[in-house]
Order: structure tokens, then sequence, then C-alpha cells
């Protein structure tokens, strides 16, 4: 009986390459999220500006 995989001792790379797409993933949630919030702080800053112009009327 040989050793197995002929002797080779291979690091195992996949788990170095699932974090980086997951905090790739990560990241890209987080940009998501602050446009989100960036839209919709603007939003409400654009129904105040009409409200209050509405109310000088």
């Amino acid at each position: 009986m040989g050793p197995v995989n002929g002797g080779r001792n291979r690091p195992e790379r996949r788990f170095p390459l699932t974090v980086r797409v997951r905090s790739n993933l990560i990241q890209e949630f987080t940009m998501a999220d602050l446009a989100f919030v960036v839209t919709v702080l603007a939003g409400f800053a654009l129904v105040a500006l009409v409200a209050k112009g509405a109310t000088k009327l």
C-alpha cells in the first residue's frame, strides 16, 4: 500500500477562497445597505422640502 495521494501534501485551498468570497459578499451587501440608507434619507429630505414649500402657499 502506498501513501495517500502519492505522498503529496497539498494544503487545502478552498477555505481562504471561501473566506475571500464571503468577505466580498459582505462588502457588497454593506454597500447596498449604505446606498439604501442614503436613498431613503434623500427621499425624506425631498418630502420635507416639498412639505415646507406647500405650507408657504
